[in-house]
């Protein structure tokens, strides 16, 4: 029986919450070119949930950061890599998609050793901002390799790893298609008042870093704009914390919870105040002009500099080679100069910005019509297509 003759047999290992949102996407769209069906398994969270995936184990037991906090956990972390190798073995998959997450998903490609099935990693390393030579561990374990940049696959295919581009994830956000004028009625904000929105990160170490700053940015731009409004989208681990902040902020501040209506605030915002991240390019798709913010302990950022090879942190800065998005990070990450930028960007210049990072959204779609998800799953199954020709 030949794999068109019954279903495909996948296994997708997403470590982390990002990747189990493109792993349900990425089934997804296998399952809608795949007309014999298909039978997966694997490490997911929700997202994956609902394409038919019981995950091995929970997905908050790879929810680990940092080098001292990871320690206690990593015999878990053995367990549970030796635990999923001894899976995939068994499954014996068609093809084996592991998503993003190289800690985890990298040890999992190792201890699977050589086998009968490709093996696919969606989402490639950021080797041209850091540690290069991670092109030849991945040219070691993978047979394909699937980048969201543009300028990606040269990396590696300089080194003899096939790599596609498949366009960026973001654009199956949603983030473009927020209603505004619905957010600003149900939030009785006036239709004319100027929204600034407020996103201090999703980490409590950068909320507690950045919250301070943005507060006198505020309070700056509100002695220019009286009826300024805040409004701050709240990771819900991080919401009451950021209320408790917040209390005594001398403007109008809605706190949002729900991260359903996080597309919605930000199509009603006139300016955006962030720390730098994922965020900033849904920011840029959603049309919101924007001023990035970041700072991370001195030794920290010390030490960070001289590895990081990109003069530039926002993905569409680094696309255009130049500073479209003002990037505030560390020293100049002060309220004087953030309030400038937001008073800019709540005039003439926010306009312009949005109209020059047009072209580099652009960029980030794969080509033809597809949207990525597709076109990851077009391009894991031509892993196939070669590997029965031969």
């Amino acid at each position: 029986m030949t794999i068109q003759d019954r279903p495909l047999k996948v296994f997708v290992s997403a470590g982390e919450v990002s990747g189990d949102v493109l792993g349900g996407r990425l089934i997804s769209a296998l399952r809608a070119l795949c007309p014999q069906g298909i039978e997966v398994q694997g490490v997911g969270g929700p997202e994956m949930a609902r394409e038919g995936v019981h995950s091995l184990f929970p997905l908050s037991d790879l929810a680990i950061m940092g080098v001292f906090e990871i320690i206690p956990h990593i015999p878990k972390l053995k367990r549970r890599i030796a635990e999923t190798a001894d899976a995939v073995r068994l499954f014996a998959p068609d093809i084996m998609i592991t998503i993003d997450a190289p800690g985890f998903n990298k040890r999992l490609a190792r201890a699977c050793g050589e086998t009968d099935w490709p093996k696919v990693h969606y989402v490639a390393p950021t080797v041209w901002a850091w540690r290069p030579k991670r092109v030849y561990a991945f040219k070691a374990l993978f047979d394909r390799l699937l980048c969201l940049l543009p300028f990606e696959p040269l990396f590696f295919e300089a080194v003899g790893l096939k790599a596609d581009f498949v366009g960026h994830s973001i654009l199956e956000s949603g983030a473009d298609a927020g209603d505004g004028p619905g957010f600003r009625h149900r939030s009785n904000i006036a239709p004319e008042a100027p929204v600034l929105c407020v996103l201090p990160g999703s980490r409590r170490g950068e909320m507690e870093r950045l919250l301070p700053v943005f507060r006198e940015v505020v309070s700056q731009v509100q002695t220019r704009q009286p009826t300024l409004h805040v409004i701050i989208p709240a990771v819900p681990h991080l919401a009451a914390a950021i209320k408790e902040q917040t209390a005594s902020w001398p403007v109008s501040v809605t706190i949002l919870e729900d991260q359903s209506q996080k597309y919605d605030a930000m199509a009603a915002s006139n300016a955006a105040l962030a720390a730098s991240g994922t965020v900033a390019l849904e920011l840029a798709l959603a049309k919101v002009p924007t001023v990035i913010a970041y700072k991370i302990n001195g030794l920290t950022h010390f030490l960070v500099r001289r590895l990081i090879k990109t003069p530039y942190a926002h993905l569409l800065n680094i696309l255009a080679k130049r500073e479209i998005v003002p990037e505030r990070i560390q020293g100049d990450c002060q309220p004087d100069q953030l309030s400038r930028d937001i008073d800019a960007l709540l005039g003439p210049s926010g306009a312009q910005q949005a109209a020059a990072l047009a072209p580099y959204l652009e960029q980030l779609k794969p080509s033809g019509n597809d949207a990525p998800s597709v076109a990851a799953a077009r391009a894991a199954l031509s892993v196939l297509e070669i590997k029965n020709a031969t």
